[in-house]
């Protein structure tokens, strides 16, 4: 929306481009065209980038309304196709029952602060929640009560019998340094099982753009967005139903991001995602918890664009305007 210039980096040069992200994309899938390129995974990315741009808003909102009803359909397909087809591939976890996640007037204090209160969703089979609002707001503080780290003080949050959880957070510094990213990612086994899948454990870690000598890299040697990727990796192989996603588009290259989001969409399971990624979470979203200030959150069904819609709606000018975390103070 703002850029004039976008500068490619690539192979050692640096490619102006006079327009923005969306008028890049176009020259750089017909210039991939012209030179023949057979960079496969690449012109995928901008494959699926043009799509979603050229896709009218009408489309990308039935998209995503259109998984919750796909639930047992993405359940039942050949898991073993799929691997083969996808870049970055999420095995299903067990089949999940009737209750995934439920709050009822939940609340959290800290100190004298009301955190947030009255916080009131349930959670379909096949629902991808982004999780939406400031920092300090309590965001990570609901995925540690999910996960019962921590309780609420009022209401309660209720965790499906059927449900298996994984927690990718934004704490990263637990990676053994003395052992490489292919060693951490499989446990030093030349073969995965990715749920009923068996695959070659090199090629499961080059998914996420670990390739070659990359894969030899110790831990204590990786940047921020390597350690990313190999906690990712970790996690999305374990074969759970409801995945906890706090920031996973933190460093990571823009080929990573679209095999992510590719992965969640094609996950037989439940995701719950924290994200300042407005456009992450217009492709991938079905639901948005929002933390909007003054310790009130807000469940909207629908993606990250039609939630701003109706935000608008309801607040009027008061949501034009920026505002800084605010909380409620306890009265006694």
């Amino acid at each position: 929306n703002v850029a004039g210039w976008i500068l490619e980096l690539e192979n050692g040069y640096g490619l102006p481009w006079k327009g923005n992200y969306s008028s890049w994309l176009e020259q750089k899938q017909e210039e991939l065209r012209q030179s023949k390129k057979k960079e496969s995974e690449r012109r995928k990315t901008l494959e699926r980038e043009l799509e979603w741009i050229r896709m009218s808003k009408k489309g990308r909102q039935s998209k995503s309304k259109a998984r919750i009803n796909s639930y047992n359909e993405l359940l039942s397909q050949d898991s073993s196709t799929k691997s083969k087809d996808m870049q970055i591939y999420i095995p299903p976890g067990p089949r999940l029952g009737d209750v995934v996640i439920e709050a009822e007037d939940v609340g959290k204090v800290y100190d004298d602060k009301i955190i947030f209160e009255g916080m009131n969703f349930k959670m379909p089979a096949g629902g991808i929640v982004g999780v939406i609002g400031p920092n300090g707001a309590g965001k990570t503080t609901l995925f540690k009560m999910i996960t019962g780290k921590e309780q609420p003080d009022r209401g309660s949050i209720k965790v499906g019998d059927t449900v298996k959880l994984a927690y990718v957070d934004q704490e990263r510094d637990t990676l053994d340094p003395s052992k490489t990213v292919w060693e951490i990612i499989s446990e030093g086994n030349d073969v995965m099982n990715l749920g009923n899948v068996e695959v070659n454990s090199r090629a499961y870690v080059a998914k996420f753009n670990f390739s070659g000598a990359d894969q030899q890299k110790k831990a204590n040697m990786l940047s921020g967005g390597e350690s990313n990727r190999v906690h990712l990796a970790c996690v999305l192989k374990e074969g759970a139903n409801v995945l906890l996603l706090d920031e996973p588009t933190n460093d990571l290259d823009v080929n990573t991001m679209r095999a992510l989001e590719e992965a969640l969409e094609n996950f037989a399971g439940c995701a719950i995602v924290i994200s300042h990624d407005r456009w992450f979470l217009d492709r991938i979203a079905t639901h948005i918890l929002a933390f909007e200030g003054d310790s009130s959150v807000t469940w909207f069904e629908g993606n990250y664009s039609e939630y701003e819609e109706e935000r608008k709606k309801r607040l009027g000018k008061d949501a034009l305007q920026p505002k800084r975390v605010k909380y409620r103070y306890l009265t006694r």
